[in-house]
């Protein structure tokens, strides 16, 4: 077994960063932890370890829970993607979950070039016709049917109680509701639930969703089938149909989660196992193997050559995405060509140490909103996963009285480009920004796992802060808290084509931004704490089993122990 410790303080503390820090240090536990974005998320999640669950079950609860309480980011409308290390000590296979959905069947190109951006080739961004099947449900069923010890109705008792009762919104996500007014306005049964007497709710007020309550009884009642394949479908496209959409009972009837062993890539002396296609691990994967070749104090250290170089790789992974990577029932894409140590090294000499690039094509071949879930439990178990309705709020749409708000992940993440990988089609998966992380040893012991939200600013974040942590030494907490950067644009049909930005909070050292400004970055400075994301990271030592976590202050929520 391998003694490698990954995100704890050394000594007595950890290397002292050059930026002021919000908490002091990791919260340490050894019986379990739960890292989230929202105290009831945690709450819900150490709960489920508290009455005997794993960490499997306790991150079904806090993702169930996070579909209540986090409307703006996700719901059991939206998808869910996990990377597991399974129940049992020890090295064993650690596994990812791709829980994503189809685009309508019934839906062409044509339709949505006539209701979409056609000149743009954007697909209707918003509403009923961006909506694809949701994956979340039949993910929690996986997850629960292969590796956890409880049942849906007791994982879901948590997120029931605060969608029949009402929760206390929170400043985000008041703000939230407030600043999408125009978009949940537009469906009544949207406007009734998030718009109560036809304005938005204030911080501290109750949101109740009686309607997701009653949906998220019968499931417990009926398992996956009630929702993709009994009353719940059909009322889901019935209301869908009705506002003009396309998502129909059908197109949900033979929905499946795929799991499969994690993509995976070593970087430095360990190894990074993410989501495979549709998801964006790749990009994150390609990110890391081309950065590999830097001089890891300077990527560490926020330098002006350790972000010009992080960058550029990004740009590099992010061409070779829109390049060649699709669905995998429809485009073939070559991962192990990508991923590959020749190609990183060429990559990484193409990159000029003085100069941002302005345009980055896809290299020739060899012959994108979310919340985050970290959870691990006593016994060596441990879950990273992600949810999502893509934007936020999604599509905008409350399927009728289910009280179920769908995701706009079609309409957000296709491109209407003739020959594109990614191009629409009917029954097609688009390429989806989520993806989450687990690194292990070189053995396969589970040292730490992490993610964020975020859109394309995803992989970008997590490449960063494996970076402070493997090449840096920072503690968990240390690691979120690090000024955070963002290039801009990236993969998001929506965003393109615009100049490249880098986008850098302003407590980056003065004198390596005007540095990267001199390379020929375009600049944009961002509040001190505003550059997006909520990253939650939490390590194991592998040694002692003691858990140490780290929750991103630019949300509301905390790492909890037992």
């Amino acid at each position: 077994m391998s003694d490698r410790s990954l995100g704890f303080p050394s000594g007595t503390g950890s290397p002292t960063p050059p930026w002021p820090r919000r908490r002091s240090a990791p919260v340490f536990a050894r019986n379990g932890m739960v890292a989230a974005a929202h105290p009831l998320i945690t709450a819900a999640g150490v709960g489920e370890l508290a009455r005997g669950g794993n960490a499997v079950d306790a991150a079904v609860a806090a993702a169930l829970t996070a579909a209540v309480v986090m409307p703006e980011m996700c719901a059991i409308g939206g998808d869910l993607f996990a990377v597991v290390h399974p129940p049992g000590n020890g090295p064993v296979e650690t596994v990812a979950v791709h829980g994503s959905g189809i685009s309508p069947r019934g839906a062409s190109i044509d339709l949505m070039r006539e209701r979409g951006d056609a000149a743009a080739n954007r697909m209707p961004y918003q509403g009923p016709l961006s909506v694809a099947v949701p994956g979340m449900v039949d993910a929690c069923f996986a997850l629960l049917g292969r590796y956890g010890t409880r049942s849906f109705a007791q994982v879901a008792e948590a997120a029931i109680g605060h969608a029949a009762n009402g929760f206390p919104l929170g400043p985000k996500g008041a703000v939230a509701i407030a600043e999408s007014v125009d978009l949940l306005a537009q469906t009544p049964a949207s406007a009734a639930v998030f718009l109560p007497n036809g304005s938005a709710p204030r911080t501290g007020e109750l949101l109740r969703q009686s309607d997701l309550a009653r949906t998220l009884g019968e499931i417990a009642a009926g398992g996956a089938d009630a929702f993709y394949r009994g009353q719940i479908a059909t009322r889901i496209g019935r209301a869908v149909a009705a506002l003009g959409g396309a998502l129909a009972a059908d197109d949900m009837a033979d929905h499946a989660t795929d799991v499969a062993p994690a993509l995976a890539a070593s970087y430095r002396d360990v190894v990074v196992h993410t989501t495979d296609l549709p998801s964006h691990g790749l990009i994150l994967l390609e990110t890391l193997k081309i950065a590999e070749r830097a001089d890891p104090a300077s990527l560490a250290a926020l330098s002006a050559d350790g972000v010009h170089l992080m960058a550029e790789a990004f740009k590099a992974a992010v061409a070779d995405r829109l390049a060649y990577a699709g669905d995998p029932a429809f485009v073939d894409t070559p991962l192990a060509a990508l991923l590959g140590a020749d190609r990183a090294a060429r990559r990484f000499a193409a990159i000029d140490r003085e100069r941002s690039a302005s345009d980055v094509p896809a290299m020739p071949l060899a012959g994108g909103d979310t919340t985050y879930i970290a959870v691990a439990d006593g016994a060596g178990s441990m879950v990273s996963l992600i949810v999502s309705l893509s934007s936020g709020f999604g599509s905008g749409v409350v399927a009728g009285d289910t009280g179920v708000l769908l995701n706009n992940r079609a309409g957000r993440g296709f491109t209407l480009e003739d020959g594109h990988p990614n191009v629409y089609a009917p029954g097609k998966k688009t390429m989806h920004t989520l993806h989450c992380y687990l690194v292990a040893a070189g053995d396969g012991t589970p040292l730490l796992v992490g993610g964020t939200p975020g859109g394309d600013g995803q992989p970008q974040w997590n490449a960063q802060n494996l970076s402070a942590l493997i090449d840096g030494g920072l503690d968990v907490q240390a690691t979120v808290e690090a000024p955070r950067w963002t290039i801009w644009p990236a993969t998001d049909p929506l965003t393109l084509p615009n100049p490249y930005e880098l986008r850098v909070e302003n407590r980056a050292d003065p004198a390596v931004l005007a540095e990267l400004e001199r390379r020929g970055h375009r600049l944009r400075r961002q509040g001190a704490w505003d550059g997006g994301g909520s990253a939650q990271l939490i390590a194991r030592d592998p040694g002692t089993g003691v858990l140490a976590g780290g929750s991103d202050p630019r949300a509301e929520g905390l790492a909890l122990g037992m």
